[in-house]
């Protein structure tokens, strides 16, 4: 997340994030100047190469109350979030791999939480 949209701060998320052949934006006008590892920047047309990403997105918010939108509920840790994120992804990846081999069954992502 970058609480500035500067080319500084979006350059130095660039260089945290995993490293991918495609980089696609909104057209802001910084992220034309920024250096992608050696991927491939494009301006996204539509919804096609973005829709995704915001299904996951919905999905957070749907799960982790601290991520829902105009909501009380937030983090001032960051390290409390990245717990939650993990602690998530977890659970909904054994749900994932459950619903795969028991698609008659319902599954909701509390039950695959450790103990």
């Amino acid at each position: 997340m970058v609480w500035e949209r500067t080319q500084e701060a979006i350059q130095q998320m660039v260089d945290d994030a995993p490293k991918a052949k495609w980089y696609f934006s909104d057209g802001f006008e910084a992220d034309q100047r920024l250096w992608y590892h050696f991927g491939s920047y494009e301006v996204s047309q539509g919804k096609n190469d973005t829709y995704s990403v915001e299904g996951d997105n919905a999905e957070l918010r749907h799960y982790l109350a601290r991520l829902a939108r105009k909501s009380r509920c937030f983090s001032r840790c960051l390290y409390a979030l990245q717990c939650a994120l993990k602690l998530f992804v977890f659970s909904f990846n054994r749900r994932q791999l459950h619903k795969q081999l028991f698609p008659n069954y319902q599954a909701h992502i509390k039950d695959f939480v450790y103990p």
